[in-house]
C-alpha cells in the first residue's frame, strides 16, 4: 500500500449532493467516513462527511477550540486519535501532506462514549487554517485502537514539523492497524 494508504481514496467522477450545505461532495470524500465517529464543535456536529457551511468557517478557524470526539460503540480499550490535512498547502499541490493538526493517544473508551476526550497529547490541537485561495481542504479524523501497554511517541524529526507527516509510518511503527472509525469535513479559508 502506498504512503497515502487509507487516507487518500480514489477520486470518482460521481458527485453526491450534500444535504446540509447544498455543495457537491465527491464520492471519494463521502466514502471516507465510516464507523460512527462524531466530531462536535459548538455549533457544528460532524457525523458524516460534510462541507462546513460558509457561516461557520471563521468560527472553526478562529474561535472554537478542540472539538468533542464521540463514538458510542467502542470496546474497553485505549485509542489514538489523529487529525490531519492531506491537502497542505492545497488539494491540487499537496507538497506538505499530511499536516498533523492533532495527535492524542491513551484515550479511554469511556471518554469516547462521553465525547470529552483526554489523553497523552503528542500534538496540541491546531484548528483548520487553510490558506486563502487554496480551495477546499479535507480535515480527517482517524480513531485507531492502541495495543495494550504500548507507549506512543513522535520521533525527533516528527516533532520538528507538523507538515509532510507520514501517518502510515506512525501507524506501522506502533502496530495500530486499520482505523476503527473515521470522519472528515471539508472547509476553505473563511475569506474565500
Amino acid at each position: 500500500m502506498s504512503r497515502l494508504g487509507v487516507f487518500n481514496l480514489l477520486a470518482v467522477a460521481c458527485s453526491l449532493f450534500h444535504h446540509t450545505t447544498g455543495e457537491p461532495l465527491s464520492q471519494s470524500d463521502g466514502d471516507f467516513c465510516y464507523g460512527g465517529l462524531e466530531v462536535i464543535y459548538p455549533e457544528v456536529a460532524v457525523g458524516d462527511c460534510m462541507i462546513i457551511p460558509q457561516g461557520f468557517r471563521k468560527k472553526i478557524t478562529k474561535e472554537w477550540g478542540p472539538p468533542k470526539v464521540k463514538l458510542d460503540c467502542v470496546e474497553k480499550k485505549m485509542y489514538t486519535l489523529m487529525m490531519v490535512d492531506p491537502d497542505a498547502p492545497s488539494r491540487s499541490n499537496p507538497i506538505r501532506s499530511y499536516w498533523r493538526h492533532w495527535l492524542l493517544t491513551d484515550i479511554k473508551s469511556s471518554m469516547l462514549r462521553s465525547g470529552d476526550i483526554k489523553g497523552t497529547v503528542l500534538s496540541e490541537y491546531a484548528p483548520p487554517s487553510p490558506p486563502q485561495r487554496s480551495g477546499l481542504h479535507r480535515y480527517q479524523f482517524l480513531l485507531l485502537e492502541q495495543p495494550a501497554n504500548q507507549a506512543l511517541s513522535l520521533s525527533h524529526q516528527e516533532k520538528a514539523s507538523r507538515g509532510s507527516w507520514d501517518p502510515q509510518a506512525f501507524i506501522a511503527r506502533f502496530g495500530l492497524g486499520h482505523p476503527v472509525a473515521t470522519v472528515q469535513f471539508l472547509t476553505q479559508n473563511y475569506n474565500d
